[in-house]
Order: C-alpha cells, then sequence, then structure tokens
C-alpha cells in the first residue's frame, strides 16, 4: 500500500483494492438496498479523501458504514472520519519495544491519528502478554547515570501529575505528556541499576496510562488505544504483571465502548488469571461481567459478579496497586446495576446504581458523571423520562465542570430518545442545554 496515503478512507479503500469509482458504485447500491438514491461519483470521493469536504453524516455517512462493514454506533461515537477501519498492528512483546512504543505514541500525541488497533491484533497482544515473561533490556553504556535523587523526583512529579489529571485535565495534558518525554529520552539515553530500570518503566507505564484516558476521554480512541499499548509494553519491561493486566482491561473497557463486547471479553479472559493482587482481580472480573451483560450472557454474568465482589472482600496485607486503588463497593454496585440493565433487569438496576452513585467520594466526579449517564439511559428504558431529565443534567454538570468531554458525549447520546419527551418536565430545559453544548 502506498506509504503516502494518508486518508483513512483511503487507506480503507486502497485495502479491499477498489478504486474511488468502485467505492462511490458500491455507495449507490447501499443507498439502492435502502430504497434510495445516491448521486455518489469517484469525483465526490476524491474530495472526501482530499478533506476538501466532507460526507454528509445522516445521508452519506451511513451509507459509507454499510459498504465497509461498520456497526453506525461506531459512527455516532467517534465522528468522521475516525470510525472508519485502520490497518495498525501493535509491536509485539519483548526485546526492546518498550522505547519504540512510547515514541510511537507520543509521535502522535499532538495530531489526531486515524488508525487503531483492530480488536483480533489487540486480543493476540493480550494472548501473547499472559504467556510471555519479560526479559532483561540491554542498554548501551553512555554518559549521564540517573541518581537516586533525580529518580525519586521523577516518580513523585509522575505521581502528582496523574492524580491532577481528572479534575485539572487542560492545564495538565501538556505537563504529562512532557513529563513522559523526558522518562522515554533517560530510559533509551542514561545509564541505571536494574531496579532503576524496573521504577522507570513503571513509571512510564503509568503516565502511559493516564494520558491514555485523557485520548479517551476526548474521544481521541486510536490515540488511546496508542498509549495503552506503550503502557502494556513497558509494565512487561519492568516485570509488572498486576500493572499490565490493569491495561489490558482499559483496553478492554475501550473496545466494549465501542460496542466490541466479544473482543473485550476475550482480552479479559487472557489477563485476568495473571492477576495478583484482590483489587486488580476485582476490578478486571467487573469489567469481564459489564462485557458478558453486553453479550446478554446472564448466567457468566452473575457468576463474574460474584468473583469481583469475592475478591473486593478477600484480605491483602499489601497495599492496592495505584492504578486500581479507587475499587471499591461503590464500583462493584454502579457498575453491577448497569451490568442487570443491559440484561432487563431495570429495578434491581436502579436500586444497586442508586447505592454507587450515593458512595461514590467527591473525589470521582468523572466517575460519578459516568455513573449518573448509565442510570439516565436506565430510566428512560423504563419508561421514566423526568426522573431520566434530572438525572442526566446532573452527569451533564459535572462533566461540564471538569472537562470530561466523554461524559458530555454520553449524555448527548441520550438526546434522540429524549426528544421524544419533549413537552415533559425538564426535558425539554436539558434538551436546550444540549443545543448549546453543540
Amino acid at each position: 500500500m502506498d506509504d503516502e496515503i494518508r486518508h483513512p478512507l483511503a487507506y480503507a479503500r486502497h485495502a479491499r483494492g477498489w478504486s474511488q469509482e468502485e467505492l462511490a458504485r458500491r455507495i449507490r447500491l447501499a443507498a439502492k438496498r435502502r430504497g434510495l438514491r445516491s448521486g455518489t461519483r469517484g469525483s465526490r470521493v476524491s474530495k472526501w479523501e482530499t478533506g476538501r469536504a466532507d460526507p454528509d453524516e445522516e445521508e452519506s455517512q451511513p451509507l459509507i458504514a454499510e459498504v465497509f462493514g461498520i456497526d453506525y454506533a461506531a459512527v455516532a461515537h467517534l465522528g468522521w472520519p475516525h470510525w472508519l477501519p485502520g490497518h495498525d498492528t501493535p509491536l509485539a512483546l519483548g526485546g526492546d519495544s518498550s522505547v519504540p512504543s512510547l515514541r510511537e505514541a507520543l509521535m502522535t500525541s499532538d495530531r489526531r491519528s486515524f488508525l487503531a488497533y483492530t480488536s483480533g491484533s489487540l486480543a493476540i497482544l493480550a494472548s501473547q502478554w499472559s504467556a510471555t515473561e519479560p526479559g532483561r533490556v540491554v542498554h548501551l553504556a553512555v554518559p549521564g547515570r540517573v541518581d537516586a535523587e533525580m529518580l525519586t523526583w521523577l516518580e513523585d512529579t509522575g505521581a502528582e501529575l496523574i492524580r491532577l489529571a481528572t479534575e485539572r485535565r487542560r492545564r495538565i495534558y501538556g505537563l504529562l505528556d512532557a513529563h513522559l518525554t523526558t522518562v522515554t529520552e533517560i530510559i533509551s539515553e542514561a545509564r541505571y541499576t536494574r531496579l532503576a530500570e524496573h521504577r522507570l518503566h513503571t513509571l512510564a507505564a503509568s503516565l502511559s496510562q493516564a494520558i491514555a484516558w485523557q485520548k479517551f476521554d476526548s474521544r481521541r480512541h486510536a490515540d488511546a488505544s496508542r498509549f495503552w499499548h506503550a503502557a502494556l509494553h513497558n509494565a512487561h519491561a519492568a516485570g509488572q504483571r498486576d500493572l499490565g493486566a490493569g491495561i489490558l482491561s482499559d483496553l478492554a473497557y475501550q473496545l466494549l465502548w465501542l460496542k466490541d463486547a466479544r473482543a473485550a471479553a476475550d482480552i479479559l479472559e487472557h489477563a485476568i488469571p495473571r492477576t495478583q493482587h484482590p483489587a486488580a482481580r476485582s476490578l478486571l472480573h467487573l469489567r469481564h461481567a459489564r462485557a458478558l451483560a453486553a453479550l446478554d450472557e446472564n448466567g457468566r454474568c452473575r457468576r463474574a459478579l460474584t468473583a469481583a465482589e469475592k475478591a473486593l472482600d478477600t484480605p491483602s496485607y499489601d497495599p492496592a496497586p495505584a492504578w486500581c486503588s479507587w475499587m471499591s463497593t461503590a464500583d462493584l454496585a454502579a457498575d453491577g446495576g448497569r451490568c442487570l440493565a443491559d440484561l432487563g433487569q431495570l429495578r434491581q438496576a436502579h436500586q444497586l446504581m442508586d447505592e454507587g452513585i450515593a458512595l461514590l467520594p467527591v473525589t470521582r466526579s468523572k466517575t460519578k458523571s459516568v455513573f449518573l449517564a448509565y442510570q439516565a439511559e436506565t430510566y428512560l428504558r423504563d419508561g421514566e423520562p423526568e426522573i431520566a431529565a434530572a438525572t442526566a443534567a446532573r452527569s451533564l454538570d459535572l462533566a461540564s465542570r471538569i472537562d470530561a468531554s466523554r461524559c458530555v458525549t454520553m449524555v448527548r447520546d441520550l438526546e434522540p430518545e429524549l426528544s421524544r419527551y419533549a413537552h415533559t418536565a425538564g426535558v425539554g430545559e436539558l434538551l436546550e442545554r444540549l443545543r448549546a453544548v453543540g
């Protein structure tokens, strides 16, 4: 494939061996199957691929999605052209893959990337991770030894930036990126002991994971997966099994968000057996339950919820890893309620979500906004538009305060269903707010 091809539509078209005229023909056929007419020609495809025009969101994009076999839910979530299929492949684990994976992620950090890893390639990476032990990375002896004082400062600064990332995301994003760049340069160029090497790779993994969540919250899914990919390589190099399992579960969570529950479940099934700390096992079992609920696998979902609860109740002499130290009964209740909502058990779902939301501390505004959006959606399913609107408004308030665009999107996704109840108390006001958000 031509390396000069830059637009994802051109990538997707070339991967299938189609000319612009052939893609236009297939779009016209898709329209005909729907009883519609499309005037799409090769010249219009050319304009889309050169960025001179974008396909109409309501008319052309659903037809393009049908031609490429893309679920329209992905179109709504990602926006043009980020829902188009990519062709990228993750790096294999081992050897000196940690630094290249970081540089790949950082290279695309300041510009939106179009090419995402496929769910199948991520499942293969998860399988490889579960079966591969970390090896020793050999570094050249070059000037510039990392002393203990500098390493501690790097770790302390990184931990503080990660802590601030949720509430002050706009101000912190650039600092996180710069700090990871510095750590990457030190890993590739400096001299250090084996213990320092582990600490540096662990720090790189944690910073990459934090940046990935920021990208995910901004709906930059291809970029998010690259930073999670870099995080996994560095957690593996550091021998951090629980952290690696957590990063895989983040990738699974993203796939679940993008409506690929089967791939999410497959990844988690590789990750769960290698977790060690009870809090880590609990979180992964809970995310597995979410994937199984989306697949309508009632029995397996309930067993996963039971396993999550049992793990959370298991005592441990060691503190929970930082990446899952927040895991609590609040998460178990609220996410368990979401599982039951997906399985159609709405009454019990509401009870659990109420319990979980009430238990969340004030420091977890983003999580609370997510859970409130889940509950608003459940109220709509239950035919309670007034309560749904009030709940969605609370979610929107929190999301706007912390600039969490993903949470705003979750509320906006309720707009079509809410519009059916435009004259119900509270609904009209919420719809006006959503229109103002744009």
